[in-house]
């Protein structure tokens, strides 16, 4: 404790050891890869809010079903390259047990997580009309999205969604729309990294307008049910997981199990696409796949490209823990709430000592406890306040990479911070407040 603050010598010597000589602008991967150094070399124990990984154990419910088919033999097989047809029946069964939404098993496919999942969303969906240019992200959102456009050679187009809540969200969400050079919008709910939630008025603008211009939409589920202030885990029983597959016909669910079921190791999540989408024909998809069909060309097209199949033995495992979610064995929410209640104490902790909740509210209430919150401190620019508390033992990433308007915000994740170094983290903020008191001359923007 006592070497609080860090040198700055150490931290530029190792920023240029591992060439993240600008965290500011620097990807989670990277900043991970800086603080593993910084703590190797000087001992000291991290708060670690940088990267969104799960802080709890997987369900032995999973594991115990991924052992049970590896002994059965199934490493030696290839899977089907659509998915088990155990497990894409439970997709489909969880999808209308607490979406009450409607979608036939032929169009869940299992995806190396959902990464894979936007990666084939990308690539069929962006290459259905050839004369639209690629996606439009409604930001803040999940910057390695952008990168797998920017990767596949498509435009994207994007906007802070935070000044246009509510009915303000139609104008300017046709205002990139009416231009008719969109493919797919996506979106994440709740979202990363702000933990705003789009509510019903707002899901079916999107969807309303998306069918009036033709454009998919992309909706990424990672933290299904996440949003602690309503039970959504309660199968068949409202309140249902809110999504904008009630207000559109061709749209894309991706669903994770890296959150809900901790199961982020496993690498597999899925990409539930809507009947009407599934079996719709774009002529233009012909330029790259066998078939003019959307879903054909996303499986044996696009997910065949990439991959033989999601790992045989995870498919067991997800489609287990599906079963016993949907059969009401097994309430997942019961165990991840516990990122609701560390978030709200780790907020408390910031706003005590000068810091301020940068997207605070969803529109007329607070912004729930979750997965993620985001910082920022009077006065500093979000680069700035990084490479300090980096010298306080503590670690996020800047909002600027997530298209974020804010320049001055932080994302922290409360996954990797357990409770035993609460005391910790409470210390190192004092200081730091200490050391950097709000409207301190010293305090200009920087």
């Amino acid at each position: 404790m006592n070497s609080i603050p860090i040198s700055e010598n150490v931290i530029e010597s190792l920023k240029e050891a591992t060439g993240v000589t600008s965290p500011g602008s620097a990807s989670i991967r990277e900043i991970v890869q800086l603080v593993n150094r910084i703590e190797k070399t000087t001992g000291i124990q991290f708060v670690r809010m940088e990267m969104g990984v799960p802080g709890l154990p997987a369900p032995s419910i999973g594991t115990d079903a991924e052992i049970e088919a590896l002994k059965n033999g199934v490493a030696s097989l290839y899977p089907e390259i659509a998915g088990l047809g155990i497990l894409k029946k439970e997709v489909s069964r969880f999808i209308k047990l607490f979406l009450d939404i409607d979608i036939n098993p032929a169009g869940c496919i299992p995806t190396v997580g959902s990464m894979m999942g936007s990666m084939i969303c990308f690539l069929v969906a962006n290459r259905n009309d050839r004369t639209k240019a690629g996606s439009l992200f409604i930001d803040p959102g999940f910057p390695v999205q952008k990168q797998q456009v920017k990767m596949l050679g498509h435009d994207y187009f994007s906007f802070d969604v935070y000044n246009y809540r509510g009915k303000k969200l139609k104008a300017k969400l046709e205002s990139y729309l009416r231009t008719g050079k969109v493919s797919s919008l996506i979106f994440s709910n709740p979202n990363n990294p702000t933990w705003i939630c789009l509510n019903e008025e707002e899901l079916s603008i999107i969807g309303e307008l998306c069918h009036k211009y033709d454009v998919i939409v992309i909706e990424d589920l990672a933290y299904f049910g996440m949003d602690f202030r309503k039970d959504y885990c309660n199968p068949g029983k409202p309140p249902f997981q809110p999504s904008v597959a009630h207000y559109a016909e061709d749209y894309i669910l991706l669903i994770s199990s890296s959150k809900i079921f901790s199961y982020a190791g496993q690498r597999i999540g899925v990409m539930a696409i809507s009947d009407h989408l599934f079996n719709r024909s774009y002529p233009d998809l012909k330029r790259y796949y066998s078939t003019d069909k959307f879903g054909h060309s996303a499986i044996f097209g696009a997910l065949y490209g990439i991959s033989a199949g999601v790992t045989h033995s995870v498919q067991y495992g997800l489609a287990a823990l599906l079963k016993a979610v949907n059969e009401g064995e097994y309430r997942y929410r019961e165990d991840i709430i516990e990122y609701g209640e560390k978030a709200r104490i780790m907020k408390k902790l910031f706003t005590e000592n000068g810091f301020e909740i940068t997207y605070d509210r969803d529109l007329d209430e607070p912004i729930a406890d979750g997965f993620y919150f985001t910082i920022s401190y009077p006065g500093m620019t979000a680069a700035y306040l990084l490479n300090l508390l980096l010298r306080y033992g503590i670690s996020a990433i800047t909002l600027d990479t997530t298209g974020s308007e804010r320049n001055d915000a932080l994302r922290a994740c409360v996954s990797q911070v357990p409770r035993s170094l609460f005391n910790d983290l409470e210390y190192r903020l004092k200081q730091f407040n200490n050391d950097h008191p709000v409207n301190s001359d010293s305090n200009g923007l920087h």
